[in-house]
């Protein structure tokens, strides 16, 4: 039986400092394309890789909170509940698979940072499904958006960005991890 763990007082200053993490990531935007890429995944992935899943899924529950209560939080320093509800607001809350899915690999599978990576890859896969059908649906209040379009329009563009993104996370985690595993004194 798994023993639960309570959150201290570090874990809690880190999930608030990741969930300031991925609102910073989300301001910082390249446009690339018509729709800008931003390093809004790359602060989930990196969050994930050092909080772990348990807090990191903690921290971009309060990240999406505090953008739906009105927080600037999203790309383009967007908040609120339009946010969320509008065209790309599926992929904000497909963070949310990203980090579920993170959490049961490491809980159920494996705790080794390449069992943490393929999970990676498979919560963004899920996050790109769940925000595509989001995306489609709320389109299609307005005009015709099949999947098909919607995926050429909001996933091909930024596969090979959220890739790096990935590898960078990875990389800097590898980095990071032995500074927050010290304990505060």
């Amino acid at each position: 039986m798994l023993e639960k763990k309570k959150l201290n007082v570090k874990d809690i200053s880190l999930i608030a400092l990741f969930a300031a993490v991925m609102a910073v990531c989300a301001w910082l935007t390249f446009p690339v394309s018509p729709v800008p890429v931003t390093l809004q995944t790359f602060g989930v992935f990196l969050t994930l890789l050092l909080l772990g899943g348990r807090n990191g899924t903690f921290s971009i529950l309060i990240y999406i909170l505090l953008g739906l209560a009105g927080a600037p939080v999203f790309s383009g320093f967007k908040g609120g509940p339009s946010a969320l509800l509008g065209p790309t607001g599926g992929y904000i809350t497909g963070f949310i698979f990203i980090g579920l899915i993170f959490l049961l690999c490491e809980k159920l599978i494996s705790d080794s940072l390449t069992a943490k990576t393929v999970s990676l890859l498979i919560g963004l896969a899920v996050c790109y499904v769940f925000g595509t059908l989001w995306f489609t649906f709320v389109f299609n209040g307005e005009e015709k958006v099949t999947f098909y379009s919607a995926l050429s329009m909001c996933v091909l563009p930024f596969i090979i960005p959220d890739l790096l993104k990935l590898i960078a996370a990875v990389l800097l985690s590898k980095a990071l991890k032995p500074v927050l595993s010290k304990s505060v004194r």
